[in-house]
């Protein structure tokens, strides 16, 4: 079989191995999407991911595939079944896995950060982390299941409540998938802010109420013209660049909650507006992963509650990660996938 094997800071190579064979509770996937991810472009550049990192690995954990041999003790898949992964493997036993906060995992493991991935045609995965797909969910849909699922533990996090008027700040995957979660939760108002007008067009395509352009001028008087106030009650953050976190805080209305919920840059500071979060109240909160969300994302995929497709822009094959790679870099695209055997 190909793999796509990470060995160092912009370094990818394309090997020839063989196909791996399963213990007795893991399964094989036959790989058919896998999608690019902010951390992966992140590794790709020397920078942490959700989990240490040694190379060589194979990069790659948001996947689908076809379920094409099984261990002796699988039980809750056969032959052929569709399914996506869950990457995100914890330990169990720390202090933060029994105290229900197991995204804190102190010996976090994930596929295709610190354990083979989605980069290759076969990826052998614990059968705990696999859920079924329905027949009719495309393999591009299902392996958006992993950032649909750590999106839903960062609405969670942001606790939006029905009525509440929200800004989500850029409109790449993550974004597109927060506007329409943040409409599900009971928003009356989802404004998008984000520069790229091919992303602006898709947001109002998934169901978002007004799109603004952050570069196009003071972004709480646009706000301003689409709501009547220029401040809205939740704000959530997915670009992950200082300009966006300042435009965070200053639409943030009294009593707001701030989701900064993209992965920005390893030692990245900003600094607090500490007068106004005393005098608005304002909530900030943080998201990592997707503790106990995975099946959610799939119910909500297989129910067809999300639109995926629109937000799927361009899709290579495995011999192509590197330009991959940086196609999801660019503002041309919104989501990029690996399909290994396109």
């Amino acid at each position: 079989m190909k793999r796509s094997v990470f060995y160092g800071v912009n370094d990818i190579r394309i090997e020839n191995a063989a196909r791996p064979s399963v213990k007795k509770n893991e399964i094989l996937v036959e790989v058919k999407a896998c999608g690019v991810c902010g951390t992966d472009v992140h590794i790709y550049h020397g920078e942490r991911g959700s989990a240490e990192v040694t190379p060589p690995i194979v990069l790659g954990h948001e996947f689908s595939g076809i379920v094409v041999e099984i261990g002796e003790e699988v039980n809750n898949f056969k032959v052929g079944d569709k399914v996506t992964v869950d990457p995100n493997i914890y330990c169990g036993r720390c202090a933060y896995c029994r105290n229900g906060k197991k995204q804190l995992c102190e010996s976090l493991h994930a596929i295709g950060v610190n354990q083979d991935g989605g980069f290759q045609e076969y990826c052998v995965v614990p059968q705990t982390q696999a859920f079924l797909l329905e027949e009719f969910v495309s393999f591009e849909e299902g392996a958006m299941a992993e950032p649909v699922a750590c999106c839903l533990h960062g609405i969670e996090r942001s606790e939006i409540k029905e009525g509440d008027t929200v800004c989500v700040i850029g409109g790449g995957a993550i974004g597109l998938i927060m506007v329409q979660l943040a409409k599900l939760k009971g928003a009356s108002k989802v404004i998008l802010s984000e520069p790229v007008e091919m992303r602006r067009r898709i947001g109002l395509q998934v169901g978002a109420d007004a799109v603004v352009d952050p570069a196009s001028g003071n972004l709480k008087e646009q706000i301003k013209k689409v709501i009547g106030e220029d401040h809205v009650d939740v704000v959530i953050e997915c670009v992950g660049r200082l300009a966006a976190t300042r435009q965070a805080f200053e639409i943030a209305g009294k009593g707001a909650g701030i989701l900064l919920f993209s992965v920005p840059e390893t030692g990245a500071e900003f600094p607090l507006p500490l007068f106004d979060i005393y005098q608005k109240e304002l909530k900030i909160s943080g998201s990592f992963i997707n503790p106990d969300t995975h099946l959610r994302a799939v119910k909500l995929i297989n129910s067809r509650k999300l639109q995926i497709a629109p937000i799927i822009t361009h899709k290579y094959c495995l011999e192509e990660v590197n330009g991959a790679i940086q196609m999801q870099m660019s503002n041309d695209s919104i989501k990029v996938l690996i399909v290994p055997k396109n």
